[in-house]
């Protein structure tokens, strides 16, 4: 097993800073033309190709078999452990709470001058598609994160997919988590299949509006090409976190959460930055401990190997200043006054502010969206939200007196664009 050593910032390389800041970017153009085919066939001859595609799951396999039915969701109960249909429940209660908190009035207007109203209208989007992984692992979380949102928005109709087992199966705690989260349709078709049978609508699976939710460098290919035809959410990596903390820090609950980052995939990444090179040697002391007697091996391996690493900075000033630039997934902050540091924190998906909030609060319960940004993408943009499923029209009003006022300024912006009629569209009104 690999043995994690403290670095120094001031001292990396500008190869170990680009693969640090890097992690797992990973490059997909290569897949781009093999998922074009697939998008593109779906395009032209619906159920078909997933037919096609799953008939290795279920002999005789029809377009019935595409959706779950209210008899499966109902038999999943049974195969669930009723703490975690209760666990999911809470879970489901505090995202809601959250999510409710986020909608903005329905309409707001201001007197630009007089005679002239200007405003904006909030409207929820008609139908969104949700992506729920369920190939290697299965996360009923990210149900409840992506359907529940939809739901408080105010969604028409929200439907979901997700990859089927043998036997053309979804697994019982992701369908008892859309049953929690009152998702309307769940289809069992996943990848490239499952997002393109959305952007497109096939004979069974409709089409919607926007598709969101994490999935692997399939799924995200497929996101983009259907990018225009659909809205999509940011573009998703592996998961990753930055743990940033001075000497009010306690080195076991950092190395535990470090090590909670790096559980997740062999591509994920942890990462954690202080300014005392005594607290970093005692978390890599822990971590190269406690990861001997840990399960999963292979996919620590990996992650410490690849993406992962503990920074020793020259004041907290540096160390903050790599943070931002990092621009986490998710951040957390142990520091002495965690909401004064968070005051100088400009880029990350979501931030958890003190010892007693670990990364997996936010994943399951804590009411925050788990569905967040990677790869240096929280620069430009942010975690899922109920803003994610609303639009915002504007609208104005003008009295004459208010288009008078404008008359000259309108036919003068037109002429000189050359747009002759819309200057004469203006005259007209005041013949």
């Amino acid at each position: 097993m690999i043995k994690l050593h403290p670095e120094k910032i001031s001292e990396l390389s500008p190869e170990r800073t680009r693969s640090i800041m890097e992690r797992s970017m990973e490059d997909i153009s290569s897949i781009f033309e093999e998922m074009r085919l697939i998008v593109n066939d779906i395009k032209a001859n619906g159920d078909a190709v997933a037919l096609r595609h799953y008939k290795k799951h279920k002999e005789g396999i029809t377009s019935a078999d595409l959706e779950v039915t209210r008899e499966e969701i109902e038999q999943a109960y049974s195969q669930v452990d009723p703490k975690v249909v209760e666990s999911l429940k809470i879970a489901s209660e505090n995202i809601i709470k959250f999510h409710r908190a986020q909608i903005e009035r329905e309409m707001w207007s201001i007197e630009i001058t007089p005679g002239i109203l200007a405003g904006r209208v909030t409207r929820p989007l008609d139908i969104v598609g949700c992506y729920i992984p369920g190939g290697t692992a299965v996360y009923p979380s990210s149900i409840l994160m992506t359907v529940l949102p939809a739901k408080v928005a105010g969604v028409g109709q929200v439907v979901a997919i997700t990859p089927p087992s043998p036997g053309m199966k979804a697994s019982p705690v992701t369908l008892v988590a859309a049953d929690i989260a009152n998702c309307d349709r769940i289809f069992k078709v996943g990848g490239p299949w499952g997002v393109a049978g959305l952007a497109f609508g096939t004979e069974t699976m409709p089409r919607v509006d926007k598709i969101v939710g994490p999935g692997n460098k399939y799924v995200t290919a497929a996101k983009m090409l259907v990018y225009g035809q659909v809205d999509i959410d940011s573009p998703a990596g592996p998961s990753e976190a930055l743990i940033l903390a001075d000497g009010s820090g306690r080195a076991d609950l950092i190395a535990w959460d470090f090590l909670s980052q790096a559980e997740h995939d062999p591509d994920s990444a942890a990462v954690f930055v202080t300014d005392l090179p005594e607290l970093a040697q005692k978390v890599c002391d822990i971590i190269n401990r406690e990861v001997e007697n840990l399960p999963r091996k292979d996919i620590f391996e990996s992650s410490l190997k690849k993406h992962s690493c503990v920074l020793i900075a020259r004041d907290m000033d540096q160390a903050i200043d790599f943070t931002n630039q990092y621009a986490a997934e998710h951040l957390q902050i142990m520091t002495t006054d965690p909401f004064i540091t968070l005051n100088r924190i400009r880029h990350a998906g979501s931030i958890f502010l003190g010892p007693y909030a670990p990364v997996p609060v936010g994943d399951y319960a804590s009411g925050t969206n788990h569905v967040l940004p990677t790869g240096q993408c929280a620069r430009m943009f942010s975690g899922l939200s109920v803003d994610d499923f609303i639009k915002k029209p504007t609208f104005q009003y003008l009295s004459r007196e208010g288009l008078e006022s404008l008359k000259d300024v309108v036919i003068s912006l037109a002429e000189a664009e050359g747009l002759s009629v819309h200057a004469r569209t203006i005259r007209e009104r005041f013949k």
